[in-house]
């Protein structure tokens, strides 16, 4: 059961309610008052316009970036697991300069052959204080992808499914190569 409003809350609430448009054509209910002595101000109407409201603009999509998109498809096959990658690339015990000759080499690699989804096996993020800073590899890997010179080629970074390391592992999905005759 719900309580009573007191006089100042249905005052409030009469100031609310006359600034909103109803859904549905019927009038608008009003709480009524908790007490007889004050009662509320008189609610007034506003005139309703004929015709249906104006409608806003409605505001641009998003810029998509190159890189952050894929079709329905490649999603679902990627949060399923479903798909088994062209190429794996393990970073575990390296530092930030050999890991990204490897991302980088691999990407290459990748490209010549044909291949369209890459592993990258980064590691887990383990926090920890220094001098042992634990997870650099993990955290410079979407910078370095979309600064590097095959930033074109790379249609979506996507998370991998536990199956090939979760949290642990990204896929990097590479653009379909465009063969030219």
């Amino acid at each position: 059961m719900a309580r009573s409003l007191a006089p100042d809350e249905a005052e409030l609430w009469a100031r609310v309610t006359a600034t909103i448009r109803p859904l549905s054509r019927e009038p608008l209910k009003t709480p009524e008052p908790a007490s007889e002595a004050a009662p509320a101000p008189p609610v007034i109407a506003a005139a309703k316009p004929k015709g249906p409201p104006p409608r806003k603009a409605a505001p641009p999509p998003p810029p998509v970036r190159p890189g952050t998109t894929l079709d329905g498809t490649w999603d679902r096959r990627l949060r399923s697991g479903s798909i088994q990658p062209d190429r794996v690339v393990d970073l575990h015990g390296m530092d930030l300069d050999r890991a990204w000759r490897t991302i980088d080499t691999a990407i290459e690699r990748a490209s010549a052959t044909g291949d369209r989804l890459i592993l990258l096996i980064t590691g887990h993020h383990r926090p920890g204080e220094p001098p042992v800073q634990r997870g650099r590899i993990r955290a410079a890997v979407h910078d370095w992808l979309a600064v590097s010179r095959h930033a074109g080629m790379i249609a979506a970074v996507r998370g991998a499914h536990p199956r090939h390391g979760g949290g642990g592992s990204l896929y990097i999905v590479l653009r379909r190569q465009v063969t030219r005759a």
